[in-house]
């Protein structure tokens, strides 16, 4: 079959669901996964001619993408910071938004050549920690995180990135102190209150983990309030806090960094123009 026709079989498929552009991505994701092919062949080669085995993968991806199974999960990876990461049902999938975060904490930090020791809580795929060690590889980076299932993938992806990462099992809504002071804390923690679940795609409510995700509409803070508790008494002094935040509780979120006597307190939007992104120095 020529593969401009399986792509088009792509589009009259899934564009209802997903859109002509994500659909794109989808197909050029599949064809370089498991064809090895870049997404510029057809440019070159408009009348490429695949095998019946070489086609059979991507028709059970399809499937699959109209069951609205994440690609990611499809491809068993995901990208985030130029690297690839191990993806499950156990992990959230890496998202642009947190690699903004990432990339605030790299330029707050990339001129200083110190062993800085950096915790991140609630690792998930190990994304945060990860990324940061293999732009920082003089930091100490530790990671928390309650989930034994998400802590093997974040191992496993450690050892295919080449870094070093202390990972431990705990839950922050339980833990006061670790073996040291930081100086930089970082967390993404669940956010999403029960209200917004009408607001989410079905891949995602269907295939991501409810854990890493939601919070009770009547206590949405509740881990932002301890995870700041925490930091008070486990940052060194004039070490930094950093969050990814709901979009819609941005000032109550920041109101919590300023009861806490946090100063220099940022609020910052992401690409798409939401309050994503909060960051507080301990005085």
């Amino acid at each position: 079959m020529y593969l401009k026709e399986i792509k088009n079989i792509f589009h009259l498929e899934l564009d209802v669901v997903y859109g002509k552009e994500e659909v794109n991505s989808f197909f050029y994701m599949l064809i370089e996964h498991y064809l090895e092919l870049e997404r510029f062949i057809l440019a070159l080669e408009p009348n490429l001619v695949i095998s019946k085995e070489e086609e059979t993968p991507l028709f059970d991806a399809l499937s699959r993408l109209k069951l609205e199974i994440p690609i990611q999960h499809i491809i068993e990876k995901a990208h985030f910071m130029d690297l690839d990461f191990k993806v499950s049902k156990n992990v959230l999938i890496p998202r642009p938004e947190t690699e903004e975060l990432v990339r605030w904490i790299l330029d707050d930090v990339l001129n200083d050549n110190t062993d800085l020791k950096i915790l991140d809580i609630g690792t998930g795929s190990g994304c945060i920690p990860i990324s940061i060690k293999k732009n920082l590889p003089k930091a100490n980076v530790s990671s928390v995180d309650i989930s034994d299932n998400a802590l093997q993938i974040a191992i496993e992806n450690a050892k295919v990135n080449r870094v070093e990462v202390e990972f431990v099992h705990a839950s922050i809504l339980e833990i006061n102190k670790l073996h040291q002071k930081f100086d930089i804390i970082v967390s993404n923690p669940p956010y999403v209150r029960e209200l917004e679940k009408k607001k989410m795609n079905g891949n995602v409510l269907k295939h991501e983990p409810e854990l890493a995700l939601f919070v009770t509409d009547e206590d949405p803070l509740l881990f932002y309030r301890k995870i700041t508790e925490f930091a008070v008494h486990n940052l060194e002094k004039g070490g930094v806090l950093y969050f990814e935040i709901n979009q819609y509780l941005g000032k109550e979120t920041q109101q919590l960094l300023e009861e806490a006597n946090f100063s220099d307190i940022e609020l910052r939007q992401d690409m798409f123009g939401n309050d994503r992104m909060l960051k507080g120095k301990l005085a």
